[in-house]
């Protein structure tokens, strides 16, 4: 009897996904392999549902890898909550004929994976494969998680049109870009589209972050703008700067729903509202008073078609995969250094503290960061040391010189990345 192979995805979208789906069937099939693909990631088997399943063939999945979204679906189902789940998940593999299991998904399905192949010991062989758009899985360094290059590509172009809109109207744009714990999205859309300043959880090594410190660091870009001749300006913002900030400036934060991981739903905090009224506020005892548009950015990137990257990039995952688990492999995740397959063992992508899949953040002290912050516009030590900045800034709010740097020095007064 020929083994059978599953295919599911957790999470949320990425670009991508059906190419993974596709070349991981047509490898598995080739190699005489049953696929069957699991509806909905962890939902409904860990239920010992066993009804939404697809028997996937080479002519479904034939050229799939062009298509944003995923024949599967996705859902944020986690198995690990509950042990009787993963006992009831592995039954419902095992009811199934299901040796070998493909998971596609971010650090959580991941975890779930590795769950799942501990408690199985040896019944099931499980390989999982990074996708999110956030980039924060703990992939070897300059590996991108696949989705992330599509999601930095379009939103670099949507930020590219706000740019001129800022322009042409002399408004300032609050973009937030979706991002959980990582800044890595709002960086690559905000570096390479050029905007005014881009915002990130890593750069503030203090935790709780004050949502005062936050607003002054933008009320005081746009002042220096304003020092400059510009009314006008865009500032992008991870909306994993919700999750640093400190609970009793974001009330609202104990109300916003969770997800089966624990994970408020970020997009519902309105991150960039609270921004702009806290900014307002900073700025109207000076009689600056500039319209500010919102934008969130994110849901419009994780279902769009991929770009050619992942396309071909998706594709080789796939396979990968399909080969690692044909192989005989088993408790890995699929990466891909210098064009040849490198399986990263489960074991070796955890946290020694929490014990679950480390999370991938920006490096801050890393020189592409510290080159991207050299291309933003907000207030910096120098504008601090040199009389000529400081009295055009302090000239701005009609304020002396040093009673603008008692005002505003604490904006600089802990960074270390410039």
């Amino acid at each position: 009897m020929a083994e059978t192979v599953a295919i599911l995805v957790g999470g949320g979208p990425a670009p991508g996904i059906n190419g993974v789906i596709s070349a991981a069937t047509i490898r598995c099939l080739d190699e005489g392999r049953k696929v069957l693909g699991i509806e909905q990631g962890f939902k409904w088997i860990m239920q010992g549902d066993v009804s939404k399943i697809t028997p996937l063939t080479i002519d479904q999945v034939s050229r799939l890898h062009f298509r944003g979204g995923s024949i599967l679906k996705t859902a944020r189902a986690n198995p690990t909550r509950n042990s009787a789940h993963v006992t009831q998940v592995l039954k419902s593999l095992e009811q199934l004929g299901v040796t070998g299991l493909i998971t596609i998904g971010g650090d959580d399905t991941c975890f779930s994976a590795l769950t799942l192949e501990r408690a199985a010991q040896g019944r099931l062989r499980v390989v999982h494969v990074p996708k999110t758009i956030d980039n924060d899985l703990d992939l070897p360094r300059g590996v991108p998680t696949f989705g992330f290059q599509t999601a930095r590509h379009l939103g670099t172009y949507a930020v590219q049109s706000i740019l001129e809109d800022a322009r042409t109207t002399s408004h300032w744009f609050f973009v937030v870009a979706m991002g959980r714990k990582a800044g890595h999205l709002a960086l690559g859309i905000g570096n390479a589209a050029g905007a005014t300043l881009t915002l990130i959880p890593e750069e503030f090594p203090e935790r709780p972050v004050r949502l005062a410190k936050v607003a002054d660091i933008l009320a005081g870009a746009m002042i220096k703008r304003l020092s400059q001749g510009h009314e006008d300006g865009v500032a992008v913002l991870a909306e994993g700067l919700a999750e640093i900030m400190d609970p009793d400036d974001l009330t609202a934060l104990a109300s916003v729903a969770r997800d089966d991981h624990g994970h408020p739903a970020l997009a519902d905090l309105d991150l960039g509202r609270v921004l702009k009224e806290e900014v307002l506020k900073r700025l109207k005892p000076y009689g600056i008073t500039p319209i500010i548009r919102l934008k969130d950015l994110g849901f419009e990137l994780r279902c769009a078609d991929p770009i050619p990257f992942d396309m071909e990039y998706c594709r080789e995952l796939g396979a990968c995969a399909a080969e690692f688990l044909i192989g005989g492999g088993s408790g890995a995740m699929v990466s891909i250094v210098n064009g040849e397959f490198s399986p990263m063992p489960f074991n070796t992508i955890l946290d020694p503290l929490t014990q679950r899949t480390r999370v991938r953040m920006v490096d801050v002290t890393a020189g592409t960061y510290r080159i991207a912050r050299r291309h933003m516009i907000r207030l910096e030590p120098g504008d601090f040391e040199q009389s000529e900045r400081l009295t055009r800034c302090a000239a701005v709010v009609g304020l002396a010189a040093e009673t603008f740097r008692e005002r505003f020095a604490s904006v600089v007064a802990h960074d270390q990345t410039t």
